[in-house]
């Protein structure tokens, strides 16, 4: 393979990429409301001679390159978070600004940057007949991520029926090759109370002093440890071979946790006793915990037992840009792959003929996240490969431009250099893929 010309081919493209990212940037994009930054996807798709781009009902734009039996998808959400406050922002984050380095912008690493990337390596690989004749590469641009990650993949994979080989998820890494990432899960705790007069609150039952009881239980399944002593034994005993058959891939991705997202009350008045109330949890998992175990967990705790507490995991139903409702429960499996796997290696090869073994960066703020880190490695947030690979099996590993940390940051930059690197990377991938023969 001619690494040199991958990347000449790349770095020619760095021009349009930029002007392709700033268009995206420039079309507010917040999840359900992506319809203008998903046409014009397509409209790079097709301006750049893919063989065929479409949208499917749910929104998601698909490119295609390439005639054979075998997939080799490349995902990226086009949706972002909103702005937030914009007292916090520096410069308008639609507008955005560039530098020589650097592009600016809500959804430059978060993570239209990636799209770019993606839409352009694909470009690469017909220029220079980088896909074998047995492959069809599809560029995912996909839909309502922020909101439900992986929404979007189980209706790709089980409505349009799509199964690739093995999927390339273009999220921020920091120049890393990430293999895998912690699980989700969006949980709901109920208790009922009795309300009354607040003049006599002895007459009803406070439901906000039985969730009090349960608060500090979830705190305690978050910071306790885990001796045998210990009532309620903390999540960090999945990091102990003596509770967890998978605590080798645990170590690797990280401690489960969880913690209170939101407290919701009923009561009559202002003058009366709380009649119901409810709270939310994040509960972030580890290799080893699954949707049942974590809500058995939480259905044990001594005061959720004591107060008859109601223990749910919530729904997603928000109609996409299309209209289309697609209800899903908020489950984001935990997913991970052995730096083996046919796949993984694929990208490492692929960066290392191209740019070698470690990390690169362009400037000090890229540099004060990467030196040093390995290659290969791991996110700390969640990703479409929640469903990808944790819900149905399909390899998935990640690689691409930006950084986690600006990720729903105000004034959120990318790198020009990252663009073109993931780019020649993403080119070079299908040739070097060995399947199941590795």
């Amino acid at each position: 393979m001619d690494f040199e010309a991958i990347k000449r081919a790349a770095e020619g493209y760095r021009e349009d990429m930029t002007k392709f990212l700033r268009d995206l940037i420039a079309i507010p994009s917040e999840s359900c409301e992506e319809e203008g930054v998903i046409k014009r996807t397509i409209e790079e798709m097709e301006k750049l001679g893919f063989d065929k781009a479409e949208i499917d009902p749910e929104g998601n734009a698909l490119g295609w390159m390439g005639h054979g039996e075998k997939i080799i998808a490349f995902d990226g959400h086009i949706d972002t978070v909103g702005i937030g406050n914009i007292n916090n922002w520096e410069f308008d984050p639609y507008k955005g600004f560039e530098t020589e380095d650097i592009i600016a912008g809500r959804g430059g690493s978060d993570q239209e940057g990636g799209v770019v990337s993606a839409v352009y390596g694909a470009k690469i690989m017909k220029d220079l007949g980088l896909i074998p004749d047995d492959v069809t590469v599809l560029v995912a641009a996909t839909v309502q991520e922020e909101d439900c990650d992986g929404l979007c993949w189980q209706y790709i994979h089980l409505e349009d029926g799509i199964t690739p080989e093995f999927v390339v998820s273009t999220e921020p890494t920091d120049g890393g090759i990430y293999r895998g990432h912690r699980g989700r899960m969006e949980i709901r705790v109920d208790v009922k109370g009795i309300s009354c007069h607040g003049s006599a609150p002895e007459r009803g039952e406070n439901a906000i002093y039985k969730m009090a009881d349960i608060l500090k239980d979830v705190e305690a399944l978050n910071e306790n440890d885990a001796e045998d002593s210990t009532e309620i034994k903390g999540l960090v005993k999945m990091l102990d071979p003596k509770y967890n058959t998978e605590w080798e891939d645990a170590r690797f991705l990280g401690r489960g946790t969880v913690t209170t997202s939101q407290i919701f009350y009923t009561s009559p008045s202002r003058c009366a006793v709380a009649d119901s109330c409810a709270i939310s949890l994040d509960r972030r998992m580890t290799a080893g915990e699954t949707w049942e175990s974590c809500l058995d967990e939480i259905r044990a705790l001594p005061s959720v037992k004591k107060h008859g507490a109601v223990v749910s995991m919530y729904k997603y139903d928000r109609p996409a840009w299309t209209g289309l409702k697609y209800e899903t429960e908020c489950y984001f499996p935990t997913w991970i792959n052995k730096e083996s796997a046919p796949h993984v290696q694929a990208l490492y090869e692929a960066h290392k003929g191209l740019y070698g073994e470690n990390r690169l960066w362009v400037d000090d703020t890229a540099k004060a996240k990467r030196e040093g880190r390995p290659l290969i490695d791991k996110w700390t947030f969640s990703t479409n490969g929640v469903s990808i690979q944790g819900r149905y099996g399909i390899p998935c590993v990640g690689f691409g431009p930006g950084a986690e940390s600006q990720a729903h940051a105000p004034n959120e930059i990318t790198w020009k250099e990252d663009l073109v690197r993931c780019a020649a990377v993403y080119a070079a991938v299908p040739m070097l893929y060995k399947g199941n023969k590795q």
